[in-house]
């Protein structure tokens, strides 16, 4: 058979995999020879909009098709650069290279949703091929009856047959119950600040703490992200600085044993994390600030407050437990370190 174009890259997080991104797929297959498709968001910490990993989305699309087209499509992984597009497109040029000759024909598939599409528009070296919105289907809405307890999401229409299998059989599974805990969390926080005036937008702070190859972490004792690896902070009271409001949160997550002006003459960066998606909570800006401190013995620290755990992390273990990492705290990480 006569393909127009040799590759055709498709590009998704498939939080599930719907019929309206089979449908994408089967157009894809008919145009090229092979497929290639991007899994979204790879590598990061399970929760209410990324609940299922790359190696389990790939097992939900992967079952969608018989052993022939399989062989057609090919699976590679995008991870998020939220602070860097440029960082997110080279990752996938380069691994669309790896897979295609110089001579092949390449298009990239998708359909022009919202604001979040705009990354089709970021590789002008491939055609572009359109596609209608299925049905009005998006993963949103599933997502949200899913966690919320409505039945409705079981609706065939919706779902291919084995990946309405897949998602009944992990409503058995301990981590969507703890998923459905975060919904729960999440849509009361909402709530709680929808008599506003306006939309809020919440100021944050975090203390990324580096000492002697290690950087200081916590574990969150509560929703949202509970469990989950974070960087010691919080909300900043309304009456102190953005820098006190981090020495506070420090100290009380932490309890580290080191003394408020050590810390606060150990503050060699800061910068601020806005990107509106960051956060499930809502508009959320963080100030981080960046402690180095001198080299020696690593400060005792216990968790407390909301935290549970307190340790430092060693440095060669960030990339390993990138996947437990909450919100974008791992990238507030790898943007001071590569400073070092």
């Amino acid at each position: 058979m006569n393909y127009k174009y040799s590759h055709c890259v498709y590009i998704g997080r498939f939080q599930p995999f719907h019929l309206g991104h089979l449908y994408t797929v089967e157009k894809a297959l008919q145009l090229s020879e092979v497929v290639i498709v991007f899994l979204g968001s790879h590598q990061v910490a399970p929760n209410i909009k990324n609940p299922w990993s790359s190696e389990h989305r790939q097992s939900m699309i992967s079952g969608c098709f018989d052993a022939a087209t399989q062989n057609r499509i090919i699976f590679a992984y995008a991870r998020d650069r939220l602070y860097s597009d440029n960082l997110w497109v080279s990752d996938i040029q380069k691994q669309v290279e790896m897979i295609t000759d110089a001579s092949d024909s390449v298009a990239i598939i998708g359909h022009q949703k919202d604001n979040s599409s705009y990354y089709l528009d970021l590789f002008p070296q491939w055609d572009y091929v359109p596609v209608d919105n299925y049905q009005g289907l998006n993963a949103t809405a599933i997502r949200t009856r899913y966690f919320s307890g409505s039945d409705n999401w079981k609706q065939s229409s919706q779902l291919p047959p084995s990946v309405l299998n897949d998602l009944k059989t992990f409503q058995s599974d301990p981590e969507y119950q703890r998923l459905c805990e975060e919904w729960r969390f999440i849509q009361q926080y909402k709530e709680s600040w929808s008599v506003a005036p306006y939309p809020p937008t919440h100021v944050t702070v975090d203390a990324v703490v580096v000492q002697s190859g290690h950087v200081l972490m916590v574990r969150r004792k509560a929703s949202p992200g509970k469990g989950l690896v974070a960087l010691p902070g919080g909300f900043i009271d309304q009456l102190e600085t953005l820098e006190n409001g981090m020495i506070r949160e420090l100290r009380e997550e932490t309890g580290i044993k080191v003394p408020v002006p050590v810390l606060q003459g150990s503050i060699v960066g800061r910068q601020v994390f806005d990107n509106p998606d960051r956060s499930l909570r809502g508009r959320t800006i963080t100030h981080a600030f960046f402690i180095q401190l001198k080299s020696g013995p690593l400060p005792r620290v216990k968790g407390s407050d909301d935290a549970d755990k307190a340790w430092w992390m060693s440095l060669s273990s960030l990339e390993k437990d990138e996947p437990r990492f909450y919100e974008d705290h791992f990238h507030i990480i790898q943007h001071f370190i590569s400073q070092i």
